[in-house]
């Protein structure tokens, strides 16, 4: 078996490059839209439980889909190929990003916004200068755990496609190969852990300050 998977790698590395290449990229294109939508949305939603209500819950439904279903209900609308694919990984994400901003947002002290505002800060000053950087380490935290699990279901984006580690894995279940399915899980797996320990690191040195939030 490993010397199959040697022999296979060996044969076809630079393949496996470029598909280790497209899964990143939709992988974060689907994070950066994801963080896009999710942030904004996560303050609005902050600020009364019931606009919370109305903004996390449709999010929150679309969750308990699984990607493969929403895969196959863009098809109709959007064809086969990248679009999809990053609207579904997109819809993945939105869920941690945006509960967790809310969190973030909402453990904020009162007393430190009221102090803000008591030497004069506007609200705007009083958002950027310490509601934003206290609700931040709980937002990354959600990012990581968005961009972890973007990476580990960026496989279904070979189904329709749209390349990436998958292909790899799907030609190993069509041709009953156990030796491509434990190489492009690995490679996966690998991918997710790397991911979130290169995210860590990245945080760690530009908030060397802050520690994320489980």
């Amino acid at each position: 078996m490993w010397q199959k998977m040697c022999e296979y790698i060996a044969d076809n590395y630079m393949k496996i490059l470029l598909q280790v290449r497209d899964h990143l990229v939709i992988s974060l294109l689907a994070l950066a839209a994801a963080v896009i939508i999710g942030v904004p949305i996560g303050y609005l939603a902050s600020k009364s439980a019931k606009g919370e209500k109305y903004l996390t819950v449709p999010f929150q439904m679309l969750r308990v889909v699984p990607s493969l279903a929403i895969l196959v209900l863009l098809i109709p609308v959007m064809g086969t190929g990248i679009k999809p694919a990053m609207t579904a990984l997109t819809v993945l994400a939105i869920p941690p990003i945006l509960l967790n901003t809310v969190v973030g947002f909402r453990e904020v002290p009162a007393f430190m916004v009221e102090s803000a505002s008591g030497i004069g800060m506007t609200d705007r000053e009083v958002l950027k200068k310490v509601r934003i950087p206290m609700a931040l380490p709980m937002i990354l935290a959600g990012i990581r755990t968005g961009l972890v699990e973007i990476i580990a279901s960026a496989t279904l984006a070979a189904k329709i496609g749209a390349g990436g580690l998958g292909e790899i894995i799907f030609t190993g279940l069509g041709l009953n190969r156990p030796d491509l399915l434990l190489i492009g899980g690995i490679l996966v797996a690998l991918l997710s852990l790397g991911s979130g320990f290169l995210f860590d690191h990245i945080v760690g040195r530009a908030l060397p300050y802050k520690n994320l939030k489980e």
